[in-house]
């Protein structure tokens, strides 16, 4: 298993949640409650999203934020790797979990900035925002679920290292 199959999990990760925000959206339950007198599908502007060439450029936008994550925790991986010269299953998880906790702060600011920036979008109704919401929905939905690939990169690498040691 290499890495880039290791990025590529968080990238099927990021779009398992886009699809599960579309199908959110289409639920007559999602978000069916008031919030300082405001209802939250009507500030979301909740219905069903038909797959749409703007929600298709929702997903591209998706898989590069995605794999950008993924690639930021898979090469301080690989680098952590080559500059610890591992021998035995605990310096490997040593040099996993610092090369994970050096890098986990970025990948969180990256998913922030990214879901917060979203949000005016997803709550526009202006002009364009017809063509806007259903791009920033699977971006929305995937960056959050994309937040588990944090912990699973690290996990598979760990495996992938360990397996190579015959353990």
């Amino acid at each position: 298993i290499t890495t880039s199959l290791m990025i590529f999990a968080g990238i099927t990760m990021a779009f398992s949640g886009a699809f599960i925000m579309l199908w959110f959206y289409g639920q007559h339950w999602f978000l069916d409650f008031s919030f300082l007198g405001t209802n939250m599908r009507d500030l979301f502007q909740v219905h069903t999203i038909n797959l749409s060439v703007a929600v298709w450029v929702g997903f591209i936008a998706l898989f590069g934020i995605a794999t950008d994550d993924g690639v930021l925790i898979g090469t301080y991986l690989d680098q952590s790797m080559a500059r610890n010269k591992t021998k035995s299953i605990g310096e490997i998880r040593a040099a996993v979990r610092e090369a994970g906790l050096k890098r986990i702060k970025p990948a969180i600011m990256t998913t922030a900035t990214t879901i917060i920036a979203l949000l005016p979008v997803l709550t526009s109704t202006g002009r364009g925002a017809d063509i806007m919401i259903p791009m920033a929905i699977p971006a929305f939905g995937g960056m959050v679920v994309a937040a588990i690939t944090y912990f699973i990169t690290p996990v598979l690498y760990s495996w992938r290292e360990e397996k190579k040691l015959g353990v």
